[in-house]
């Protein structure tokens, strides 16, 4: 019950406070001496289980009176910055484990797979969880905020009775709780069952490097500048699309208790197609996997919003947004190495940069969540938006319409045009291979 615009405030101050930690711990990383655990792996060691208390505090309701506006922003950003000292390291893994790109390759492939596949059940955990609390509609305005992601979900399950509200906190916290318990056992997982070979680390640098020295080299770097110009674009037309889909099914589409359902379809479909577009980019090339996994979501895009409503179509079109979301999740990450492994040739000198490209690219997926949650919370704001109510004025829909297909079809189109523009096709990944193999 925290004021909307008090919630916005603490949402755009931990996306703000992840601008500034995300390529401070990149560069902080790359410093760290070599252990007998690694050097990526103590990171992740000791931030995991203060991640996990800050986590299961934010969900946690303070009985003070006044404070609990900075309550929830100290844990918020201090969660974000407990997961970026996980996610950069777990991410820069990639390059630590092997030299060679088919191993990166099948490795990211693997690593995505499982992520999709770990936002699946937590998204069934959360939605069964939290979706046993009856939070029946009310039919006039009670009150407006925000909706978009957790806090619409938050919001649509809150009630005016004392009871019921009590029930959707404990509700909450049995979720938080659920999901730290699976943050610490793939945690352990990771630390017991993956080793960094020494070989492979390049994260020291011979000459010591100062911190805007390293960021100036990153980001004069052109395919690396492009690869994240794409990257973006994808990534906040995918964020709109998730972030809004539940609404949309809701109102515009009138499938209140399927929203849930069809969400799934998505991330089943995307876990199941992630090994066939490992495949394809084998087959055909990283660029041309990206020209058509991506692509392929826009004919389906156009037709939800076209066509009369129908269960049938938008479980299509779920299916169909699933093998996108697939393509979107992993080549991004696939292309990533090539680009650090054509920077190396260009600068074989300078080591030691490889946690600053992860560290960006994890920073640029958090930022565009915040800019879809930031466009979408305005975008229904101004068309009138009612929270929890039982059906929202024709401009809402329509605002719900563009922002799950003309907005997301507008991005993909100006993504791919900027993917168009990246250097690093097939021919040039062979060769740089070569070359890298003729320094070593």
């Amino acid at each position: 019950q925290v004021d909307a615009f008090y919630a916005s405030i603490i949402l755009f101050a931990g996306r703000v406070w992840d601008a500034i930690t995300d390529p401070m711990v990149g560069f902080f990383i790359s410093k760290t001496s070599w252990t007998r655990f690694g050097r990526l792996m103590p990171w992740i060691m000791f931030s995991t289980p203060f991640a996990i208390i800050s986590y299961f505090l934010i969900w946690f309701v303070p009985d003070i009176s006044t404070g609990q506006v900075m309550w929830y922003l100290v844990f918020y950003c201090a969660f974000q910055t407990l997961v970026t000292c996980f996610h950069v390291p777990y991410s820069a893994l990639t390059m630590f484990i092997s030299r060679e790109q088919s191993e990166r390759d099948s490795a990211t492939a693997y690593r995505m797979t499982v992520e999709v596949l770990g936002t699946v059940l937590g998204t069934a955990i959360q939605g069964q969880i939290v979706g046993k609390v009856d939070t029946p509609c009310i039919g006039s305005p009670f009150f407006f905020g925000l909706s978009n992601s957790s806090v619409a979900m938050e919001e649509l399950n809150m009630t005016h009775d004392t009871e019921s509200l009590t029930d959707t906190r404990n509700a909450y916290m049995i979720a938080a709780g659920v999901i730290g318990g699976l943050y610490i056992l793939c945690a352990l997982i990771l630390l017991l069952g993956v080793r960094e070979r020494r070989e492979s680390s390049e994260l020291q640098s011979d000459e010591p490097v100062s911190f805007f020295q390293g960021l100036k080299l990153v980001m004069n770097h052109g395919p690396y500048i492009k690869l994240i110009a794409g990257f973006l674009f994808t990534s906040l037309a995918f964020m709109l699309l998730e972030g809004n889909f539940a609404l949309f099914c809701t109102y515009t589409l009138g499938f209140r208790n399927e929203f849930q359902n069809i969400l799934l379809a998505i991330m089943l479909s995307a876990t199941l197609t992630i090994p066939f577009w490992q495949w394809f980019l084998t087959r055909f090339g990283k660029k041309t996997a990206v020209y058509v996994g991506i692509s392929s979501a826009i004919p389906f895009l156009i037709a939800v919003v076209v066509l009369d409503s129908n269960l049938f179509v938008t479980y299509v079109v779920a299916v169909a947004a699933g093998i996108s979301v697939a393509a979107a999740f992993l080549l991004p990450w696939s292309m990533l190495p090539d680009v650090i492994d054509d920077f190396k040739l260009q600068h074989p000198s300078s080591h030691g940069h490889e946690a600053i490209f992860f560290s960006f690219y994890v920073f640029f997926t958090k930022f565009t969540a915040g800019v879809s949650l930031g466009i979408s919370t305005l975008s229904l704001d101004f068309a009138g938006y009612q929270t929890r109510g039982c059906s929202q004025p024709g401009q809402v829909n329509f605002t719900l319409k563009m922002l799950v297909s003309a907005v997301p079809v507008g991005l993909i189109l100006l993504s791919l045009l900027l993917f168009k523009l990246y250097p690093i096709d097939e021919e040039k990944r062979r060769k740089n291979k070569k070359a890298l193999q003729d320094l070593r």
